[in-house]
C-alpha cells in the first residue's frame, strides 16, 4: 500500500491542474468503475456487463419543445484476458440534454500490476464522440453561431489508474486527451457553430469495513472536475452477506440520495439497484427528484486449465 500511495498523489495532483467539460453523473458510482476509469476493466477478476438508466430532474418542464430533463443509458462490459496480462473493456454512453444528444463509444486496456492480494491497474482508452445539436430559435436570423439540426464525429483518448483490494479501492480517469472540436452548422449552412472538449477528471475511492453478523460497511466518495467547477459525491453504503444493500448520498451544491438493491441467482451473480435524488440546492432552476435504474451481471471468474502432454508408447520409436 504504501508504494501505491506516490501513484495516486500523483494522479490528484494531476486531477486539480486540469479543467473539462460536464459529463454525466451517477449515484450509482460505487458500481460504475468503467464509466470513471477504464483503468477498471477486468481489475475485478470476473468479467460483467453492466448498465444504469437514469432519469435526471424527471418532470422538469421548460415551458417550449421538449423540457431540458437530462437522461442518460450507460452500457458497460469488461473480462479479464490473462494473455494480455490485464483486462478489456467495452462502454457505450447516449446522453440527452434538451436539444443536444451525445452518443458515444470507447473501448478500453488495463494493465494489472500484482501488489500483494491486491492489483493496480493502468488504463487506455480510445474514444468515438458524436454530439448532435438540435433545432433551435436563433433571436437573429441566420445567426451563423446557432446550430441547427447538426452533427459532427471524432475520436478522442481517455487514461485512468486504478487500485483494488478485497477491502479498499481507489482510482480515477481523465478524459478528453486530444481535446477535439466539434463543429455545427445553422440552419443556412453559412456558418457554424463551435465546441471544444476539454479534459474532465474523476477520482474515487471506497472501504469496506466488516461489521457484526455479515454486514460490511462501505464509506465512498468521487471527486469531479470540469472547466467551471470542482464538485464531489460522499456517502456510505451497508451491504449484508454481500446480497443487500442500502445506502445514502451527499451531491455538493445539488442533492441527497438514497440506493437500494440486492443481489440475485447464485453467488448473486445478477445485481439490481435503484437510486433516488432529491434536489436541496438551486431548486427553482430544476425539478425536485432524479432516478436511476442500475443492472448488473457478473460471470464466475475464468479458469485456466492448462492440460499436461499424454505420451504413449505407440510414438516412440527406437532403432
Amino acid at each position: 500500500m504504501k508504494k501505491l500511495l506516490p501513484v495516486l498523489a500523483l494522479l490528484l495532483l494531476c486531477a486539480l491542474q486540469l479543467v473539462a467539460q460536464q459529463q454525466p453523473q451517477f449515484t450509482h458510482y460505487s458500481f460504475n468503475g468503467m464509466q470513471l476509469s477504464p483503468a477498471y476493466a477486468g481489475i475485478t477478476n470476473r468479467p460483467e456487463i453492466a448498465s444504469v438508466y437514469r432519469y435526471q430532474w424527471l418532470g422538469y418542464d421548460a415551458t417550449f419543445d421538449d423540457g431540458g430533463s437530462p437522461q442518460t443509458l450507460l452500457l458497460t462490459a469488461h473480462t479479464p484476458v490473462r494473455l494480455l496480462h490485464g483486462g478489456v473493456g467495452l462502454t457505450l454512453l447516449r446522453d440527452r440534454i434538451a436539444n443536444t444528444t451525445i452518443t458515444s463509444a470507447a473501448l478500453s486496456y488495463s494493465l494489472h500490476i500484482p501488489i500483494g492480494d491486491a492489483k493496480l491497474g493502468l488504463g487506455i482508452q480510445g474514444n468515438v464522440n458524436n454530439i448532435k445539436k438540435g433545432a433551435y430559435r436563433p433571436n437573429d436570423d441566420n445567426d451563423p453561431s446557432v446550430p441547427n439540426n447538426s452533427s459532427d464525429t471524432k475520436y478522442d483518448l481517455g487514461a485512468g489508474i486504478w487500485y483494488e483490494s478485497s477491502t479498499f479501492y481507489a482510482g480515477g480517469g481523465v478524459t478528453n486527451l486530444l481535446k477535439a472540436q466539434y463543429e455545427f452548422a445553422n440552419s443556412e449552412g453559412t456558418g457554424t457553430g463551435k465546441l471544444l472538449s476539454e479534459n474532465h477528471i474523476f477520482a474515487t475511492a471506497g472501504y469496506n469495513l466488516p461489521l457484526l453478523n455479515n454486514f460490511i460497511l462501505t464509506p465512498m466518495a468521487l471527486l469531479k472536475h470540469d472547466t467551471e467547477t470542482f464538485s464531489f459525491d460522499a456517502g456510505a453504503k451497508v451491504t449484508f452477506d454481500e446480497k443487500y444493500w442500502a445506502g445514502v448520498n451527499y451531491r455538493h451544491k445539488e442533492a441527497v440520495g438514497a440506493l437500494i438493491g440486492l443481489g440475485l441467482f447464485t453467488d448473486n451473480s445478477l445485481r439490481v439497484g435503484y437510486a433516488f435524488d432529491f434536489t436541496v440546492f438551486n431548486r427553482v432552476a430544476k425539478a425536485p427528484t432524479s432516478h436511476e435504474v442500475m443492472l448488473s451481471y457478473r460471470l464466475p471468474e475464468p479458469v485456466v486449465r492448462f492440460k499436461p502432454p499424454v505420451r504413449t508408447p505407440r510414438y516412440n520409436f527406437t532403432k
